[in-house]
């Protein structure tokens, strides 16, 4: 893998690389989906100690797990249900939240608090809608990132640039839309925040 390649690379891929041993592919993991573990510790209200035993502690399991993954594609759901029950177990344990944090959120103003939120679970959904991309086949991405010019571009420009009649884009977009909607990670976090909703 040459630098600045894995962070193109699909979850598949990246799972794939790192079973064989593959530094950079595992590293490229660890740095997309940090985030992602550290949200899920903010929402449990865990101290950033607390937090950081919780995201040592899931990708000290994920390397037991790696070779195991049914589905690597569904990784992110896998990281996520891993560090949900990890802070239950944290917190069961009745361990303190750490004061440096518990002084940050009781001075932290409501806004800045549900900004930073709103940032955690933007970066959750651009990272499993990212997967989700990737894992389309070149025709989709292209079709999909083309219907996202800013600004937007004419049917018969894309029809033009892609070579396929005006009268396909529409059920092509729906069709790859719908790939990208069922796709493990896009479903696993949409589950999350279901549960989270309902709770």
């Amino acid at each position: 893998m040459r630098d600045g390649l894995a962070a193109s690379y699909s979850v598949s891929d990246l799972v794939t690389l790192a079973r064989s041993g593959e530094k950079q592919a595992w590293d490229t993991l660890v740095d997309r989906y940090a985030p992602l573990i550290w949200s899920i510790c903010r929402r449990h209200g865990l101290g950033r100690a607390d937090a950081e035993d919780v995201g040592q502690t899931v990708w000290i399991y994920l390397t037991g797990q790696l070779g195991s993954l049914r589905d690597p594609a569904a990784l992110p759901g896998w990281l996520a249900t891993t560090a949900r029950r990890e802070c239950a177990r944290v917190l069961r344990a009745g361990r303190p939240l750490a004061v440096g944090y518990a002084l940050d959120a009781e001075t932290l103003p409501d806004h800045q608090a549900e900004s930073g939120e709103r940032e955690a679970l933007a970066a959750e959904r651009q990272a499993a809608l990212r997967e989700a991309f990737m894992d389309l086949p070149p025709r989709g991405q292209q079709l999909i990132a083309l219907l996202l010019e800013d600004p937007p571009l004419r049917y018969a420009e894309i029809s033009a640039r892609l070579g396929i009649p005006i009268g396909s884009i529409g059920p092509s977009r729906r069709r790859y839309l719908d790939k990208m909607r069922n796709h493990p990670a896009v479903a696993a976090l949409a589950g999350a925040e279901a549960a989270a909703a309902a709770a």
